[in-house]
C-alpha cells in the first residue's frame, strides 16, 4: 500500500515541475510590475514640478498658447498615472497578474516621453544658457528617475528613453549652434548611460528573482517531502491497526461457529414448517384421476371450481367446469397422447366456462403413476392452477414484443449495466448491426462516436440520478457513416428501488435535420433564385454598416428593378416569368462575384450589397457592365425575351450611415433612374431628396402639357453667308405654361430627360417641324430645311429609324428637308450605336449635324466616321470672337479642317455684325442668332421670309 502511495505520487512531478515554472513566471512578472508602478511614483512627481518650472521660467517667453496646453496635459498625465499606479496597488494580486498592467504602464512610459521630447525640442529656448540648464535638468530629472525605475524592465526602459532623448538628441546635434550640438552630445551620454544602467538593473533584478524562485522551490519541496513522510507515517499505522482488528475478528468468527452450528439446526426444522405453509399457500388444486373408475379424488380444488377443500367428481358430473369447445379437441388429442404413452408429462392450458358462463385459463400438469400388464393407464396424478392472470401477463408481453419488432422507432432494452437484452428490427437497421452482433454487449463497448463516448459516462449518472435522460448524439452506422440521434434512455426498478432494467428510444435525425435546414433556407433565402430574402439582406446590411463604421470604408448599396416586368408577366405567364427572373439572377451572381449580399426583395427588385467597392467609376462602370448583360436577348420557351433595367445606388458614409436609410435611397436612386427612363443607373444625391416632391408636381404639369397640347414650336432662322438668303430654321419647343407663362427649354428639357418624356416631347417637336416645312412647301415658300434637336433617350431607342421614316411618309415631307442635330457628347457616349442610327439616318436621305462641336473630346478623332453634312461651332466661340483672340484662332481652325472633310459649318450665337464679318471673311457656310432672329412662332417666321 505504501509503496503504490509513494508510485502515484512521484508520478506527476514532471507536471507540477513545469506547472511551477510557469508560475514562477508569473510572479517574476508581476513583481517587476509592481517595482515598476511602486517607483515610477517619484518620477511622476518630478514630472508635475517640471511642468511648473516650465510655466514658471517660459511664461510671457513661449508661445503661451503651446506652454499651457503643455503643461496642463503634463499635469493631467502624470496626475492619471498617479492614479493609474494607485489602482495598481489596491488591485488583488491575481488582478496584479494580469499582462494588461505591464502594457499599460509601458503605453504610460511612451506617452510621457513623447511629451517630455516634445518639451526638449519645441519649448526650451535656444538663446539662453541658464533657462536651458534649468529646463533640461528639470526634464532630464524625470527622464533619469524614469528609466532608473523602469530598469526593471527593458520594454518599459526603452518605451521612455528611446523617444524622449533620441528625437532631441537628433534635433540638438543637427543644430548649427555648438550650445546646442553640446547638449546633444550630453544627451547621447545620458542615452547610453542610463541603458548600461537599465541593462546592469535588469540582470541583478532577473538573478535575484531567480534566485529567489529557486529558495521557494526548494523550500516548497522540502515542505512537501515532509508531508510525504507524515503520510507514509500515517498509512503505516493505520495499516498495523487494520491487522490487529483482523486478528480480533477472526478470533469473534471461530467462537460463534459453534452457536452458528446449532442455529442452523434451529433454521432447518423452521424451513421444513415453512414448506409445508407454502405448499398450502401455492394455490394449486391436486387431482387423482381413477381411470379403472372413472373418478377423480381432489384436494383444494375449490380454489378452481368453488365445490369444497376435498370431494369426488365423475367426469360427467355439471358441477364440473367445461373445457371451451375451442380448446376442447387440443386438451382431448394431449390426454390421449400422454395416455397411450407417447409424451412423457402431461401438460396443457385451456379454458374452463364456469357455471356463470365466464371462463378462467387453467394449466394441469401430471403424470401416469399406474399401467396395467397391457400397458393401459390405470392412474393418473396431477396438478391444476388458475393462470388467468399470467395467462393475461403472458399476452400483454406478447402484444407489447409485437409493438417492440414493428416500431418504426428503434428500441433497445439493457441491464442493470448497460447490457443489451433485446433490440427491435427499427434499431438494427438504424445502426447497420445484426441482432446477434448487438445483444450481450455493452453499450459502452458499441458507442461508435467520440460525442457518445464523451457522454457515456454523464449519461449514466443522469440515468442514476434522474431516472431518465434525453439528448442528441452523433453516431456511426456500422458502414461509417455518420447520422444524428435523438436517444430517449428510461430506468426500470425493481420492488426494492434498484435498477433492474433500461429501456432506450432511440431515432434519426437526418430527416428532421434536412426538414429544419430546407425551413432554415426558406426563411433567409429566396425560394426561385437561391438568392438572399429581404430578411437576411436586412440582418447582412446592417452587420455591413457595423463594420464600415467600425473600419472608416466605404459600402455601397445597389437596388435593381427591371424595367416592364409586370407586362411580361401578365402576357408570358409566370413560369416564363419565373425562368426569366432565375437567369437574371444568374446575371447578377455572375457580375457581382465578389459580392457581400445579393437578395431578392420581391418580384422583380434586387440588391446588391458591396463593402470596399473601390472608386466611383468602378462602381458606375460594374453597373453599366450588368445593365449591358440584363438587356442581352433571354431564351424562354423557345422565344428570345429582351429586358432592361433600373439601378439606384446609395453610398455609405456619404449619403447614410444606416441601413433603412441607405436602402430608401437607393431604392429612390432607382426611381429616378426609371424616370430616366429605365436602362440606366443614378448615384442618389441630395438634390433628388430636396427637389423630389416639387420635381413631380412639374413632371405631372409637363404630362399635362403634352396631353393638352401647351408646347408649341418656335423656329429660328438660318442664314445663307454666300448669298445671305434664309435656307433653314431650328425646331425649339416652348411651353405655355397656364401659370407661368412662356417657358423656355432650359426650364424643363432636364427634367424631361431625368423622366423619359423627353421621347414623347422629342417626337411632338419632330413631327410638328416636319408638319410646319411641308406646309410652307406646299404655300409656295422656297425651299427651307427644319432642323431638329435629338436627346441621348431617343437614340437608345430602339425603333427611332423607324420613327423618322414614319413620321417623314406621314407628312410627305422629302427627306433632305429635314435636319437631325446630335451633341458631341451623344455621339461619344456611345460611339458604336450612334454610328449605326447615323448611317441608317442618312440612308433615309435625312440630313445630319453635329451641334456645339468643341466642347466634347476627341472630336476630331471620330469626326470622320460620322456621316454628317453640318458641323455647328458652339455658341461659346463665337460670343467673345475678335480678329486676334484666342476663340478667332479656334473658329478659324474649325472652319478649315471641316471644309477639309468637305462638310458644312454653321456657326451658332452670332449677334454682332462684326462676329458676322469674320465668320464671312472665313467662309462659314451659315450663321444663327440674334443678329438675324430670335426663335420665333411659325407665323412670324413666314414674314421674316417674306422681309428678305
Amino acid at each position: 500500500m505504501i509503496n503504490f502511495a509513494q508510485a502515484t505520487q512521484s508520478a506527476p512531478l514532471a507536471k507540477e515541475d513545469q506547472a511551477a515554472i510557469n508560475l514562477a513566471e508569473i510572479d517574476q512578472r508581476t513583481e517587476r510590475t509592481r517595482l515598476l508602478y511602486q517607483g515610477s511614483q517619484i518620477s511622476l512627481i518630478l514630472m508635475i514640478l517640471a511642468s511648473l518650472v516650465f510655466v514658471a521660467l517660459l511664461w510671457g517667453k513661449a508661445p503661451g498658447l503651446n506652454l499651457a496646453l503643455w503643461s496642463g496635459w503634463t499635469l493631467l498625465l502624470a496626475l492619471l498615472r498617479l492614479q493609474q499606479a494607485n489602482s495598481f496597488c489596491k488591485a488583488d494580486t491575481g488582478d496584479q497578474q494580469r499582462p494588461y498592467w505591464l502594457r499599460a504602464f509601458v503605453l504610460g512610459n511612451a506617452v510621457t516621453a513623447i511629451t517630455l521630447g516634445y518639451a526638449i525640442v519645441a519649448l526650451v529656448p535656444s538663446d539662453d544658457f541658464v533657462q536651458q540648464t534649468l529646463l533640461f535638468g528639470a526634464t532630464g530629472s524625470v527622464i533619469v528617475a524614469g528609466c532608473v525605475t523602469s530598469g526593471v524592465s527593458f520594454r518599459a526602459f526603452l518605451a521612455l528613453a528611446l523617444p524622449s532623448l533620441l528625437p532631441a538628441a537628433f534635433v540638438l546635434l543637427s543644430s548649427d549652434q555648438a550650445q546646442q550640438q553640446g547638449w546633444g552630445v550630453l544627451t547621447v551620454i545620458v542615452l547610453l548611460t542610463l541603458s548600461m544602467i537599465a541593462w546592469q538593473t535588469k540582470r541583478l533584478l532577473t538573478a535575484s528573482l531567480q534566485q529567489r524562485f529557486h529558495n521557494q522551490q526548494l523550500i516548497k519541496r522540502l515542505q512537501n517531502m515532509r508531508s510525504e513522510a507524515a503520510l507514509l507515517n500515517g498509512e503505516l499505522a493505520r495499516e498495523v491497526e487494520q491487522r490487529r482488528h483482523a486478528e480480533g475478528q477472526l478470533r469473534e468468527a471461530f467462537d460463534g461457529l459453534e452457536q452458528r452450528v446449532a442455529e442452523r439446526t434451529v433454521e432447518l426444522r423452521e424451513s421444513e414448517t415453512r414448506l409445508t405453509l407454502a405448499l398450502e399457500a401455492s394455490e394449486l388444486g391436486l387431482w387423482d384421476w381413477d381411470l379403472e373408475h372413472d373418478e377423480v379424488h381432489h384436494s383444494r380444488m375449490e380454489v378452481i371450481f368453488g365445490i369444497g377443500k376435498n370431494g369426488r367428481l365423475r367426469l360427467i358430473d355439471r358441477q364440473r367446469s367445461e373445457v371451451h369447445p375451442d380448446d376442447l379437441q387440443r386438451v382431448r388429442m394431449d390426454v390421449i397422447a400422454h395416455l397411450k404413452g407417447e409424451t412423457d408429462l402431461y401438460t396443457v392450458r385451456y379454458r374452463a366456462i364456469q357455471t356463470d358462463g365466464s371462463y378462467v385459463w387453467i394449466e394441469d400438469r401430471g403424470r401416469v403413476i399406474q399401467r396395467d400388464a397391457s400397458g393401459r393407464a390405470l392412474r393418473m396424478i396431477g396438478t391444476r392452477r388458475d393462470i388467468s392472470e399470467t395467462h393475461r401477463q403472458d399476452e400483454q408481453q406478447r402484444l407489447a414484443a409485437t409493438v417492440f419488432d414493428a416500431a418504426g422507432e428503434g428500441m433497445a432494452i439493457l441491464d442493470a449495466e448497460f447490457r443489451l437484452l433485446a433490440v427491435n428490427d427499427a434499431c438494427c437497421a438504424l445502426s447497420g448491426y445484426t441482432r446477434e452482433e448487438l445483444i450481450g454487449h455493452s453499450v459502452a463497448r458499441l458507442a461508435s462516436s467520440e460525442d457518445s463516448r464523451q457522454q457515456y459516462a454523464s449519461i449514466r449518472d443522469g440515468l442514476l440520478r434522474d431516472g431518465s435522460w434525453q439528448g442528441e448524439l452523433v453516431e456511426t452506422r456500422k458502414n461509417g457513416e455518420v447520422y444524428p440521434q435523438w436517444a430517449q434512455l428510461r430506468v426500470v426498478r425493481d420492488p426494492q428501488g434498484n435498477v433492474s432494467h433500461v429501456v432506450a428510444f432511440v431515432s434519426d435525425l437526418s430527416v428532421r435535420r434536412q426538414v429544419e435546414e430546407r425551413l432554415r433556407y426558406l426563411t433567409h433565402f429566396d425560394e426561385l433564385t437561391g438568392l438572399a430574402n429581404r430578411s437576411l439582406l436586412k440582418t447582412r446590411l446592417h452587420s455591413a454598416c457595423e463594420r464600415a463604421r467600425n473600419s472608416s470604408r466605404g459600402l455601397a448599396v445597389l437596388y435593381i428593378d427591371l424595367d416592364r416586368f409586370k407586362v411580361l408577366n401578365q402576357s408570358l405567364g409566370h413560369e416564363a416569368a419565373d425562368q426569366l427572373l432565375r437567369e437574371i439572377s444568374r446575371r447578377l451572381s455572375h457580375t457581382f462575384s465578389n459580392a457581400d449580399t445579393i437578395a431578392r426583395l420581391s418580384g422583380d427588385e434586387f440588391a446588391v450589397v458591396l463593402e470596399s467597392y473601390g472608386s466611383l467609376s468602378t462602381l458606375a462602370h460594374s453597373g453599366s457592365r450588368l445593365l449591358s448583360r440584363i438587356s442581352k436577348p433571354v431564351l424562354v420557351d423557345g422565344q428570345e425575351l429582351v429586358v432592361s433595367a433600373s439601378i439606384g445606388v446609395s453610398l455609405m458614409p456619404d449619403n447614410a450611415r444606416e441601413a433603412t436609410s441607405l436602402l430608401l435611397q437607393a431604392n429612390m436612386a432607382m426611381q429616378h433612374a426609371k424616370h430616366l427612363g429605365g436602362s440606366t443607373l443614378q448615384f442618389f444625391t441630395e438634390r433628388l431628396q430636396a427637389s423630389s416632391l416639387e420635381n413631380l408636381k412639374l413632371e405631372n404639369q409637363l404630362r399635362r402639357a403634352l396631353e393638352e397640347g401647351q408646347l408649341e414650336v418656335f423656329y429660328q432662322p438660318r442664314l445663307n453667308v454666300a448669298d445671305g438668303r434664309l435656307d433653314a430654321a431650328e425646331a425649339l419647343v416652348r411651353w405655355r405654361h397656364p401659370q407661368q407663362g412662356l417657358l423656355a427649354p432650359g426650364q424643363f428639357i432636364a427634367l424631361a430627360e431625368e423622366t423619359g418624356l423627353i421621347i414623347p416631347l422629342g417626337e411632338f417637336v419632330l413631327r410638328q417641324a416636319c408638319l410646319q416645312a411641308r406646309q410652307w412647301q406646299q404655300e409656295g415658300l422656297a425651299t427651307i430645311r427644319v432642323s431638329v434637336n435629338l436627346s441621348a433617350k431617343q437614340l437608345r431607342q430602339g425603333n427611332f429609324v423607324s420613327l423618322v421614316r414614319q413620321v417623314l411618309e406621314e407628312t410627305r415631307l422629302p427627306a433632305d428637308m429635314l435636319e437631325l442635330e446630335l451633341t458631341e457628347s451623344q455621339l461619344l457616349d456611345d460611339i458604336d450605336n450612334a454610328i449605326s442610327i447615323s448611317h441608317q439616318l442618312r440612308a433615309l436621305g435625312v440630313k445630319l449635324a453635329i451641334d456645339d462641336f468643341g466642347t466634347g473630346y476627341s472630336s476630331l478623332s471620330y469626326l470622320k466616321r460620322f456621316p454628317v453634312d453640318f458641323v455647328k461651332i458652339d455658341r461659346s466661340f463665337i460670343s467673345e470672337l475678335d480678329q486676334v483672340g484666342e476663340d478667332s484662332a479656334i473658329v478659324r481652325a474649325i472652319i478649315a479642317m471641316v471644309h477639309s472633310l468637305e462638310l458644312k459649318v454653321v456657326a451658332e450665337g452670332v449677334e454682332t455684325q462684326a462676329q458676322r464679318d469674320f465668320l464671312q471673311a472665313h467662309l462659314c457656310d451659315e450663321i444663327q442668332g440674334y443678329l438675324i432672329s430670335r426663335p420665333v412662332p411659325a407665323e412670324e417666321f413666314v414674314k421674316l421670309f417674306a422681309s428678305e
